[in-house]
């Protein structure tokens, strides 16, 4: 090969490099600085092979921060017996069972007293069904990459939610005991279930939009979704088992002491013993520094049926939050509470801290990130619904820590519970439901507005899990 063709396919070569550059790509002279600036040193090395057999939160862990071992709570709502959805995203319906259940064991002196998951799931998954078609028929004129109609077929249906599914399901199906309507596999493993019945509901989701484009009539449509539900009934029947209509049940106290024995529908228990309207007893707040404060907001298909609440919430500052919730506690009354709860959790000590993880030493960097912004991107969002149950107040009545009743069994965490440091509560809680007895009559008023109304696929509004 002569010099000058040498020549030419070096330049050809120096030209492709830089126009990689220019086009944003990663050129080899880019690359051959990104490795100079990985200088090897001692330090590095260590780290390196500490990492190649070791997790990095392992790496990571400050095994000397205080928060980690501080246990003690000025007050705090009794609690008997953990409960534990398992291989489920149902934290939300055990959270609001939870504190009804709290405040029926409260009432009557109960001892381990827990309401039947399964039988509330069953109907949430049967009217989540029922909106999704019924949202599909709405929009069979639309096309299928109109933005909601693609969302709608993303999101079928599925085993996460919010309070406003509890308050759907509990305000028009009731509530069993737990031994009435046991738990059953699928209950507690939800995952295939959910996906069978997703698939389904997108097949019949195209039927019905291929049917409204032929011409079908509104009466015709509603006559194949019935179809369509009967089936989605029979699924859930065959996994979850058949919610009974009428039960006979005798009531005891801790000590084992019947109270009362009568036969009852779910929704006649439901109004003997909790005997709330959870939709004009409870407030939501929010705590979501990209958006202004002191203004409603509400999310379009954001409830759990299609006739049922739309999730409505009052966007609050931490420190407007914080008072409610200690004045919840110091009356003995749990909260639905919800948060990012995987960021900086240590399972062994079951505490939630910033000065968990010191990863800005491991790597050399910094996450400076805001809580706004980790919502604007993604990086943050609320993932879990927990019972909030304690706060530690100091001597000026400031909260030092909080702790939350968990629904993963008794052995997660300390003792079933999950611990939060005041600073890890600003930055990572997102959402609470208060009884409004607790909170300010200015605030109340403040639910007056007419909502805004954000979109299904906002970044911060999924149902926890």
């Amino acid at each position: 090969m002569t010099r000058t063709l040498l020549s030419l396919l070096f330049c050809a070569a120096s030209l492709t490099a830089a126009a990689q550059t220019d086009r944003g790509g990663i050129s080899p002279q880019l690359l051959s600085r990104l490795r100079a600036a990985e200088a090897a040193s001692p330090t590095h090395n260590a780290l390196r092979n500490a990492l190649a057999g070791t997790s990095i939160n392992q790496l990571a862990t400050n095994p000397l921060n205080p928060e980690a071992n501080d246990k003690h709570f000025s007050h705090e709502v009794p609690s008997k017996g953990i409960t534990d959805q398992q291989s489920s995203g149902r934290c939300w319906l055990f959270t609001g069972l939870n504190v009804m259940r709290a405040a029926m064991i409260k009432q009557y002196s109960l001892g381990e007293f827990q309401f039947s998951q399964s039988y509330c799931f069953f109907y949430d998954q049967l009217e989540k069904a029922n909106l999704f078609l019924q949202a599909v028929i709405d929009r069979a004129r639309l096309p299928m990459d109109d933005k909601t109609v693609d969302w709608l077929f993303q999101h079928p249906l599925s085993d996460g939610g919010t309070f406003c599914g509890v308050i759907d399901v509990v305000s028009k199906y009731g509530v069993v005991p737990a031994d009435v309507m046991p738990e059953s596999y699928n209950a507690n493993n939800t995952s295939k279930m959910s996906a069978i019945l997703s698939l389904k509901l997108r097949e019949w989701g195209l039927t019905l939009r291929k049917a409204a484009d032929k011409g079908e009539k509104a009466a015709d449509l509603n006559r194949r979704k019935e179809k369509m539900l009967a089936e989605v009934y029979h699924i859930l029947a065959i996994c979850l088992g058949c919610p009974p209509e009428s039960f006979t049940y005798t009531l005891r106290d801790s000590s084992g002491k019947a109270l009362s024995t009568k036969e009852y529908t779910p929704l006649s228990f439901y109004h003997e013993y909790v005997g709330k309207d959870l939709a004009a007893s409870y407030i939501m707040v929010m705590n979501d520094p990209s958006r202004p404060y002191h203004k409603t907001y509400t999310i379009d298909l954001d409830r759990h049926s299609y006739d049922g609440v739309q999730w409505t919430y009052l966007n609050l500052p931490m420190d407007e939050i914080k008072p409610l919730a200690i004045a919840s506690i110091k009356d003995s009354t749990m909260m639905y509470f919800s948060c990012d709860v995987g960021k900086m959790y240590h399972a062994k000590s079951g505490v939630l801290s910033l000065r968990n993880y010191d990863y800005e030493s491991l790597f050399s960097t910094t996450f400076p990130m805001t809580k706004a912004e980790r919502i604007q991107t993604y990086a943050s969002a609320s993932s879990h619904a927990m019972t909030l149950m304690a706060v530690d107040l100091d001597a000026e009545g400031k909260a030092v820590k909080w702790m939350v009743e968990n629904s993963w069994g008794a052995s997660s965490g300390y003792r079933g519970h999950l611990i939060m440091t005041d600073a890890w509560f600003d930055e990572y809680m997102f959402r609470l439901v208060v009884d409004k007895k607790y909170v300010p009559a200015g605030t109340l008023s403040l639910m007056n507005q007419k909502p805004t109304v954000l979109p299904a696929w906002d970044p911060l509004f999924r149902g926890e899990e």
